[in-house]
């Protein structure tokens, strides 16, 4: 029996762009059995656009979503795209990682953050007119916001935003349409995942 797996997110977490073997959630799956960990392929919950507050709404419409033995999140793009502030994505933020904790039987130690990743360094972020330094300052508040509340609740946090800008330039690691990451880019955040992820779910055993 496999270990089960919610992954909760947007478009980073649902793959836009990208075939389902090529989203990171899929990706990290398959990588922890490699490594002699049985977990399920993941129930994806993450649509392309959304919001902390629309991830809510659709957690909400979901219920009952019963337990899992492991749950990641990625969140936050969005809010930071809309121009909504650092403060209310803290305060939804928590919320919704207090629903993960809770899906994952109450144990912290199952769930795994994922960093906003920055767009602005992206050719489709080089065309926003607030610019590349803003949208990265910006988005550096929100991921120290979510940090924060990750290391309050006892979470494991990946900052995968280093990665996210270090390679944003090179056209393997991008979509057709310049702004979401392929497949490759996926794979280079799983990497930075898949130990964390390893030594969260090293004893565990399907419930």
């Amino acid at each position: 029996m496999a270990l089960t797996y919610l992954a909760l997110g947007d478009s980073y977490t649902i793959g836009e762009a990208v075939p389902e073997a090529g989203r990171w959630p899929v990706q990290l799956a398959v990588q922890l059995r490699e490594h002699g960990i049985g977990l399920a392929a993941p129930r994806i919950i993450a649509t392309t656009g959304w919001t902390t507050d629309e991830l809510a709404l659709a957690l909400d419409l979901a219920e009952p979503l019963g337990q899992w033995d492991f749950v990641s999140l990625l969140i936050g793009v969005n809010n930071q795209y809309r121009g909504r502030s650092a403060v209310q994505y803290a305060a939804e933020f928590r919320e919704l990682l207090e629903r993960a904790i809770g899906y994952a039987r109450g144990r912290a130690d199952r769930v795994l953050v994922l960093s906003i990743p920055d767009w602005g360094a992206t050719p489709f972020g080089a065309t926003d007119k607030r610019g590349a330094a803003a949208i990265g300052a910006e988005l550096d508040v929100f991921n120290i916001s979510a940090g924060e509340v990750c290391a309050r609740h006892g979470v494991a946090f990946v900052d995968i935003a280093p990665a996210s800008r270090d390679r944003a330039s090179e056209p393997q690691m991008l979509a057709e349409d310049g702004l979401h990451p392929s497949a490759a880019m996926y794979a280079q955040w799983t990497a930075l995942a898949l130990p964390v992820a390893r030594d969260l779910l090293q004893d565990a055993e399907p419930r």
